[in-house]
C-alpha cells in the first residue's frame, strides 16, 4: 500500500500550537508532524466518533495488549500487564515521578543538549537540573562523557537521571552497552532512572533503538521507563502515552502519583487510537520513516553543497535535524530570531536545550518535501543575508 506523504495540508485555523504564526511564516520547530495519522488510527477515530457519545472512558484489554506486543515483536522487549500504567502523557508522567519520587531540592541529571521541557519538569517541582554535557566530536557526532556522568550520581544530592533514547535533540541512539553502563552505574549510587523513549519507532530504515526494558530485569529495577505512539503517529493531541514500572514498590508510587495529579485517566480517543497505531500502523510508519530519511538525505545535501556555513549532525533518529551554526553564529539564539525576521523560517534554537546547545539550530523535517524545500531555500537566503550583515565570507 502507497501513503501520500507529499499531500499538503493547510494547518492554519486549526488552533495548531506549531501553526499558529504569521502569515508568511513557515514553522519548522515544535515536534509534530505535518502528515496525517496512519489510516488505521483515522478509521478508528472514526468509528469511535460515529457512536456520538463520549463518556468516561476505561483502559482495555485491548490497550494492554497493543503495547506488550509492539514492544514484543518490534523492539524485543517483554511487558507484562501488571507493569503497564496509562498515562496522559509522557511530560505529565515525568513531571508527576519527579514531584513524587524525589524530594525538594533534589538533583536531576541529565546529558545535554536535551528536550527543553525537561527543564521545566525539574524547576517547576522544586528541583536542580543538574546538567552533564555529552562531548561533541570533530565527526559530529555525540557521546557519553561517563567519568563525569559517573561523578554526577555519586553525588548524594543526584536522586534522579533523566534519561532520553533516542536522544533529542541531536538524534543519537544510544546503545545497549552504553545502557547497560548508566543502569549498573545508577543502581550502584542508588539513584532513580526515568527513560524517555518518546522517539523510539522514529528511528532511519535499517536502524532500531534500545530499550531499557530490553536489559537484563536485574538491571531495570530502579528504572522508570516512558512510552507512547504519539510522536511516531502524530496523535500528541490525543494525550495518550504508557509507564512501564518493574520494581512493585516504585510502581506503586509511581501509579498513585499519577492518579493524585489526574493524568491516570484516558480521554474518549486515547485508547482507540493508541491501539489501533500499534495492531495496524506498522505498514504505515515503516513508509513515513523512509520518507523522513529522504527529507534528511535532501539536507544534508543542501548543506553541503549550497549552505556550506552550517553543518549537520550525524543522526540516526527522530525527524529533528541538529545543524552546527558556530561558523556563522555561535549564538544560535540570534541567528534563529534573525531568519524568523527576515526570512519568516521558524526553528528551534539550540540554547533552550541546556550546556552545548548554545551554537546549533533544530530544524523539523517532517513534512511534505515541497515545504521542506521552501524552508532550505529560506535557510540558505537568511544565512546569505545574515553573513554579508557581519562580514562573513560565504564558504
Amino acid at each position: 500500500m502507497s501513503y501520500d506523504f507529499d499531500k499538503v495540508i493547510d494547518r492554519r485555523g486549526t488552533d495548531s500550537m506549531k501553526w499558529n504564526v504569521g502569515e508568511d511564516e513557515l514553522p519548522m520547530w515544535v515536534a509534530d508532524m505535518d502528515f496525517e495519522t496512519a489510516p488505521a488510527v483515522l478509521d478508528a477515530i472514526r468509528r469511535r466518533t460515529e457512536h456520538g457519545i463520549f463518556g468516561y472512558t476505561e483502559v482495555s484489554d485491548d490497550w494492554y495488549d497493543a503495547y506488550i506486543s509492539w514492544w514484543r515483536n518490534r523492539h524485543h522487549s517483554v511487558i507484562r500487564r501488571e507493569e503497564l500504567i496509562f498515562s496522559t502523557g509522557v511530560v505529565p508522567i515525568i513531571s508527576s515521578v519527579i514531584r513524587k519520587i524525589t524530594d525538594p531540592a533534589d538533583h536531576v541529571a541529565i546529558l545535554t543538549p536535551v528536550y527543553n521541557i525537561f527543564f521545566n519538569s525539574i524547576v517547576n517541582a522544586g528541583r536542580i537540573p543538574e546538567q552533564v554535557p555529552l562531548h561533541y566530536g570533530p565527526d559530529r557526532t555525540y557521546t557519553l562523557d561517563l567519568d563525569r556522568l559517573e561523578q554526577t550520581l555519586a553525588d548524594p544530592k543526584v536522586s534522579m537521571l533523566l534519561f532520553c533514547n533516542p536522544h533529542n535533540p541531536v538524534g543519537k541512539i544510544w546503545d545497549q552497552k552504553t545502557i547497560r553502563w548508566i543502569a549498573e552505574v545508577s543502581q550502584k549510587y542508588g539513584v532513580t532512572v526515568i527513560s524517555d523513549e518518546i522517539h523510539g519507532d522514529l528511528t532511519d530504515p535499517g536502524k532500531e533503538y534500545v530499550s531499557w526494558l530490553s536489559l537484563p530485569e536485574e538491571l531495570t529495577s530502579n528504572a522508570i521507563v516512558c512510552l507512547a505512539p504519539t510522536k511516531a503517529f502524530n496523535i500528541a493531541g490525543l494525550q495518550t502515552a504508557g509507564v512501564v514500572v518493574r520494581n512493585s514498590k516504585l510502581r506503586y508510587r509511581v501509579w498513585r502519583g499519577l492518579n493524585n495529579d489526574e493524568v491516570a485517566e484516558p480521554n474518549a480517543f486515547a485508547v482507540t487510537a493508541a491501539v489501533a497505531a500499534f495492531r495496524e500502523g506498522a505498514e504505515w510508519l515503516d513508509a513515513l520513516r523512509s520518507y523522513l530519511y529522504e527529507n534528511k538525505q535532501l539536507v544534508k545535501r543542501v548543506l553541503e553543497q549550497d549552505v556550506k556555513e552550517l553543518k549537520l549532525t550525524e543522526s540516526e533518529a527522530t525527524y529533528l535535524l541538529w545543524i552546527d551554526c558556530e561558523r556563522v553564529e555561535t549564538d544560535s539564539r540570534k541567528l534563529a530570531e534573525f531568519l524568523r525576521s527576515e526570512t519568516g523560517l521558524y526553528l528551534s534554537h539550540g540554547s533552550q536545550f541546556g550546556m552545548g546547545g548554545e551554537h546549533f539550530l533544530r530544524l523539523n523535517i517532517a513534512c511534505p518535501s515541497v515545504t521542506l524545500k521552501e524552508g532550505l531555500l529560506r535557510l540558505d537566503r537568511g544565512v546569505q543575508k545574515y553573513s554579508e550583515i557581519s562580514g562573513l565570507q560565504r564558504r
